[in-house]
């Protein structure tokens, strides 16, 4: 299994940055995907979950309305789209799903939100 984050990037208080996640090396289709967050010092946090097909996503209740999650079960990748960003959202965004009984994580991509 693999998962390879993309799209972080510094943006301004307000901003908007889209975040990708390319997976391998099982049946994408098949199972759920999530993004979850690390800002320093603070523990890792469920940012938002989708089902395997797409129509079923839950968020944390901060990042509700301003963060979607979706997946294209065609190019094995599921994406986050973050609007309204804010200085806490800054964090090490990972993809996460769980298969074959075991969790995995792709390398994460930083997303810093500064002024």
């Amino acid at each position: 299994v693999r998962l390879v984050e993309s799209g972080g990037g510094s943006v301004q208080p307000g901003g908007s940055l889209r975040l990708s996640c390319a997976a391998s090396g099982f049946t994408f289709s098949r199972y759920p995907m999530s993004w979850y967050r690390q800002a320093p010092g603070k523990e890792r946090e469920l940012v938002a979950r989708i089902d395997s097909t797409g129509s079923t996503t839950n968020y944390a209740d901060s990042m509700k309305g301003r963060f979607t999650i979706s997946r294209d079960n065609f190019k094995n990748t599921v994406y986050l789209q973050m609007n309204s960003l804010k200085l806490e959202d800054t964090a090490v965004y990972y993809c996460s799903t769980v298969t074959t009984g075991r969790a995995y994580w792709g390398q994460g991509t930083q997303v810093t939100v500064s002024s």
